[in-house]
Parts: structure tokens; C-alpha cells; sequence
């Protein structure tokens, strides 16, 4: 460990997930999770959290010895007061460990019900006098600002005991704290309600006045990397930084399993003494072998330049690239074997699938496939074959081919 690595307490690591299988996928490196309903949150897409669910999933958190924390974080309009209140009451009942909320009829509701308090992102916390006017408010946690240089970060910890927590890893937004309008306006999707379609990540050309294209390098001109700080372990934590937030709500559960068992042998290694850079770089690496759009380490050593867009390349830049291929109409638990409807395209023997669904996460190879009762190498588009797997599927199911890059 270099001399001047001051020594500290663990960060938690905690992990955006979506469902079951999310959860389980990380069950083993997170301290915490943070997830949402299908309501009332950024969001909005990940559906499989329900109200009537929320306990058991909750239940489920606690099972694994992790913590759970809710997202409310929409912006809440007057005809949504009456189904706030019911999500706080809700959240209270499953017993949440915290709601994350920036809102101020969210954090008097949530005060109301007694849950836990910490401040989103979206409340763009970016100074130790605003820490402190939350803090007022009976939070217990805030969530700083993306845009945070770590000189600033320093800066705020000392001015407070307040628990800090900041995102390490995941998509960045073009807007400050997220608080953008681009898809609300051109789609009429607002992305502070959870429904953003992400027209940052289209295709843009660039005109003079004249009305000439503009002839620039790369075609994605608004379309920012990914943050990935797995390099900057040691100045995170010296920082002063309480919790180390992982995004990816809407991401499968092989990168909340990638991304987690990363971060947590990094933030270990610190703590052993035995972090090293080289080690790091390889485990980022690893990491770009799932979704990602390129890395970058955001606004924490300064403003990004263009080396923080991902100008050259459209919504991912991993080149494990996954291949729609059909969906599991039954499970045979006796013979281990599952009928697929290959509705997109056909599988042959040796082929890498996922198979993945909202309690099921499976990567393997094809062993085996039957059509009609015989044994066959391959099976075409259309088909319905007998394949084996490795543990158990749900109907519905879905199957997708991964071609897959190994690291040296």
C-alpha cells in the first residue's frame, strides 16, 4: 500500500437492480441495493416491483444480508399527492431501509411514515450548506451531485458528519443531475417522470448558420461515456465518500454480476492493503465486456472534454454483443430440459446463450437440442426444440445468443 493511502472504513457498495434475478446476481458482493416501484420513480420502464410484491422482494433483500433502499424520485405532480402517500405507506409496511427522495412532499411523506431518508441525486446536492438544510429536514444520507469535482468532495466532508454517498459506475446524463428536458420536449416522454428515451444516444449532425453540415469526428455528438472510477478506488474512499452507488435499474443481471463482484473485490483489496492499479485495469477490462458505452471518469478530476463523449459509437460499445433468439414455453424439471419457441433465429449445439427472466439469470452452452424426439446439432427459426439446461427456467423466458470476447 503506498504511504500516503490513508486508511478507512469500508465503503458500501450498493447496486441498481430491477428484479429477483438482478438481486440474486449480486447478492454476494453488494452491502445494499436500490430499486424502484413501477410508479413514482425515474424509472418507470422497470415494471416487475409491484406494490403487492414489494414485501416478499424486500423480504428477499434482508434473506441475502443486504440493505434495501427505495427510489421515489419523480418529479410529483397535484394529482399524484394521494398515490405518494400510499407508496411511503407502502415502503413502510415492506420495511425499506431507506427512501431515496429529493422532493419535499416526498420527504415529508416519507418523515410521516418514519422511513429513513436519503436525498437523490436529482436534488443536485452540491455544497456543504445544502448537506446541511437536508440534513435539517431529518435526512440521514445524501447522494451528492454527479458533477462533483473530489477536491469538492473533500471539501464537503469536512464540513459535515452526514452520511455521503456518490455513483462510481453507470450512465451518465447529458443534464445537470439528471434533471433533463430533451426527451420531454421532442417526444413528449418526460425523463423526470421516468420515461426518457434517451435521444441523447441518437445519431446528430451539426449545421452552420448557413445551413452546410458541419464535418466533425464521430457521429454521436451528445452522447456521453459511461462512468467507471473502479481505477480511483483509493481517492474515493480517502475522500471521505460513506457509500459507492453502482446505476443500472434497467440493466441485465449479468452486468449487475460483472459490475459487483468488480467493485467488490476493489474496494476489499483497498482495505487489505493489496489494491493495485493493474488489477484494476484488468477487472475494467472485464467490465467492458458488459453493456457499457465507452468509460470515462466523469467531473471528478475536472470538467469532462470530448474524451468524455462517446461520439464514435452508438448505445453500446461492448463487443459481447446479445442475439434475440426465442423464448421458453415449458420446463421439464425431471430431464433438466426446456422447449424454446426460437421465434428471431435458430441455435446449434456450442452455441453461448443467456437466458434470462424476472427470477432467472443463466449463462451456458448449448449441450444438447432435440427436435421430434431425435438428437440434432442445430435448430432452425420456427422450430420449438428440446433444449437441456443447466438449472431451472420460467415460461416466458426469454433466450438470447452471446458472442463472447474473452480477455487474455
Amino acid at each position: 500500500m503506498p504511504k500516503d493511502m490513508k486508511k478507512v472504513s469500508a465503503p458500501e457498495l450498493v447496486m441498481g437492480v430491477r428484479n429477483m434475478a438482478s438481486l440474486t446476481a449480486c447478492k454476494d458482493h453488494a452491502d445494499a441495493v436500490y430499486f424502484s416501484l413501477d410508479r413514482l420513480s425515474l424509472r418507470s420502464r422497470a415494471q416487475e416491483i409491484t406494490s403487492e410484491n414489494l414485501g416478499e422482494f424486500v423480504e428477499n433483500i434482508h434473506k441475502y444480508g443486504l440493505k434495501g433502499y427505495m427510489a421515489v424520485n419523480s418529479v410529483i405532480y397535484p394529482n399524484e399527492l394521494l398515490e405518494l402517500s400510499d407508496v411511503m405507506e407502502t415502503a413502510a409496511s415492506a420495511g425499506v431501509d431507506a427512501v431515496i427522495v429529493w422532493d419535499p412532499a416526498a420527504i415529508m411523506k416519507a418523515a410521516a411514515n418514519d422511513l429513513k431518508i436519503h436525498i437523490s441525486t436529482q436534488a443536485n446536492v452540491s455544497n456543504q450548506e445544502t448537506v446541511r438544510f437536508y440534513e435539517s429536514m431529518g435526512a440521514s444520507r445524501v447522494v451528492l451531485a454527479r458533477e462533483l469535482s473530489l477536491e469538492q468532495i473533500r471539501d464537503i466532508r469536512e464540513d459535515t458528519d452526514l452520511e455521503l454517498e456518490a455513483f462510481v459506475h453507470g450512465a451518465m446524463c447529458q443534464a445537470v443531475s439528471g434533471r433533463c428536458y430533451l426527451s420531454a420536449y421532442l417526444l413528449g416522454k418526460s425523463g423526470n417522470c421516468g420515461e426518457c428515451s434517451q435521444p441523447c444516444r441518437w445519431e446528430w449532425s451539426l449545421h452552420s448558420d448557413s445551413g452546410k453540415k458541419v464535418d466533425i469526428e464521430g457521429k454521436y455528438l451528445i452522447s456521453a461515456k459511461d462512468l467507471c472510477m473502479i481505477e480511483h478506488i483509493p481517492e474515493l474512499a480517502r475522500a471521505g465518500i460513506n457509500s459507492f452507488k453502482v446505476e443500472g435499474r434497467l440493466r441485465n443481471p449479468g452486468y449487475t454480476s460483472s459490475v459487483s463482484r468488480c467493485y467488490r473485490k476493489a474496494i476489499d483489496d483497498y482495505i487489505k492493503g493489496t489494491y493495485t492499479f493493474e488489477t484494476a485495469n484488468f477487472m475494467k477490462k472485464e467490465m467492458s465486456l458488459q453493456y457499457n458505452r465507452g468509460f470515462s471518469t466523469g467531473f471528478y478530476f475536472g470538467y469532462p472534454g470530448p474524451e468524455g463523449l462517446a461520439c464514435d459509437h452508438d448505445m453500446n460499445a461492448s463487443p459481447v454483443k446479445r442475439q434475440a433468439v426465442g423464448v421458453v414455453d415449458n420446463f421439464f424439471p425431471k430431464n433438466n430440459a426446456a422447449a424454446v419457441k426460437l421465434l428471431e433465429q435458430g441455435l446449434k449445439v456450442g452455441d453461448n446463450i443467456i437466458i434470462e427472466g424476472n427470477t432467472t439469470y443463466i449463462e451456458q452452452e448449448v449441450s444438447s437440442l432435440i427436435v421430434d424426439g431425435e438428437k440434432v446439432l442445430s435448430a432452425e427459426k420456427g422450430q420449438e426444440p428440446g433444449l437441456a439446461v443447466i438449472d431451472k427456467v420460467r415460461k416466458n423466458d426469454r433466450v438470447f445468443r452471446i458472442e463472447r470476447k474473452f480477455l487474455d
